[in-house]
């Protein structure tokens, strides 16, 4: 019985799933829009709504726990000095979800999730990569 179980498995297993949602949502707080199935979308929207929320309270536990489900150290960054800050005002609903077709290999229910409020600028760049010593040397 699947009682009190709402999540999507989206065809995977359970460690295959977190780690799509963990890049997905690092790649959504990237990039402030991103192109997906309807599936993955509906479960990524809690996943990192839950994330920004973590991210207005701020702090060292928020921190961990937020690197702890991203596993992307730049974007947490991002959560909590960018994000968090900029829906500081707004109780929840930061992720707008619209549908954008049908895929044309497998005809795949499509959508375009975004940050509501996004920064235009943010999205196609490489805003959070970090360093190497090859950059260091140009």
């Amino acid at each position: 019985m699947r009682h009190g179980l709402k999540q999507r498995k989206l065809g995977r297993t359970t460690a295959h799933r977190k780690a799509t949602l963990s890049n997905m949502a690092a790649a959504l707080v990237k990039h402030e829009q991103i192109t997906t199935t309807l599936p993955k979308a509906r479960a990524l929207r809690p996943f990192v709504e839950k994330l920004i929320t973590l991210g207005r309270k701020g702090g060292l536990a928020a921190r961990r726990l937020i690197l702890s489900r991203m596993r992307d150290e730049a974007q947490t960054r991002k959560v909590l000095d960018v994000l968090g800050p900029r829906y500081v005002q707004r109780n929840g609903g930061y992720i707008r979800i619209l549908k954008a077709g049908f895929r044309y290999g497998d005809a795949a229910p499509m959508a375009v999730i975004e940050l509501v409020d996004r920064d235009p600028a943010a999205k196609g760049q490489d805003s959070g990569t970090l360093q190497t010593a090859d950059d260091d040397l140009a």
